[in-house]
């Protein structure tokens, strides 16, 4: 059931955010355009008409971006707390399955936002001949990598990459939580929903914010401090780097696995439709 949940809300954000790729890769082509041709013309309409596209870019960079994020939280809001609640809570599927459905598609549609963002940065920035150059570099570095693949650098570094995917996913997850909890939270009341899902979010914040500072001042002369302080001498900075990544993961796990607990908790008990 997941497959078929994960497959509706593709086609649901899918609508919204493929189009606007397309809109952030054609305003792309048209900085690039700009930029090689028309801002160094004379005439004052061409230059204005590229100064234009300029800032058609960038604020079709902001716009994908904001709305990665808005769509995120508006297919929570709608489909699981408005009028398509009373249909989605009455399917044969756990609640679970309805938060990570969300969760997957968000952090996929984050991932594709960074990767078209970047290549529309590299659209507006290259020439024909800078993309082949750039191409022709990647196709060597991918061909030492798989030549040095059993180096000792080449499998930490291949374990970097994989750990800091992980630290995105996860990350990504932990702050779609976030706001969903505090969705959930908010439309426990009979009231202004909305305006309590704000105050909650602001609430759980301050108070994540509080609780991770007051963990770290309180950690600084404890003996695990001093473990760890002990453990710098002893290992090598490639090491120190894999259990900071995993440090981190584990804490991101930890953020988000807090306000996964609320959001199950008040969809399945506190939740008013009403």
């Amino acid at each position: 059931m997941l497959r078929k949940l994960l497959k509706h809300e593709f086609r649901a954000t899918g609508r919204v955010m493929l189009p606007l790729f397309l809109v952030l890769l054609g305003t792309a082509v048209g900085a690039n355009l700009s930029v090689r041709v028309l801002l160094d013309t004379p005439n004052k309409v061409l230059d204005i008409l590229g100064g234009l596209l300029i800032v058609a870019f960038v604020i079709a960079i902001f716009g994908v971006c904001v709305m990665s994020m808005v769509v995120m939280v508006q297919r929570f809001y709608k489909n699981l707390l408005q009028d398509e609640g009373y249909v989605m809570m009455t399917l044969p599927v756990s609640v679970h399955q309805h938060i990570w459905s969300k969760l997957i598609v968000s952090a996929v549609w984050f991932a594709l936002t960074l990767i078209v963002v970047g290549l529309a940065c590299l659209i507006m920035a290259a020439d024909v001949g800078v993309i082949h150059q750039i191409a022709k570099g990647f196709q060597e570095l991918f061909r030492e990598l798989y030549r040095n693949l059993t180096a000792y650098y080449a499998i930490n570094g291949t374990a970097l990459a994989v750990e800091f995917l992980v630290l995105c996913f996860v990350g990504c997850c932990a702050m779609c939580l976030q706001f969903y909890a505090s969705l959930a939270i908010g439309h426990s009341f009979s009231s202004h929903k909305m305006a309590w899902s704000v105050l909650w979010f602001f609430v759980t914040l301050f108070a994540m914010q509080f609780l991770g500072g007051s963990g770290i001042v309180l950690l600084d002369e404890t003996w695990l401090h001093h473990l760890l302080l002990g453990w710098t001498d002893n290992i090598s900075g490639m090491t120190a780097m894999h259990w900071s990544m995993l440090a981190l993961i584990a804490g991101e796990v930890l953020y988000g696995a807090i306000f996964y607990f609320l959001t199950t908790y008040f969809l399945k008990r506190r939740l008013d439709l009403e």
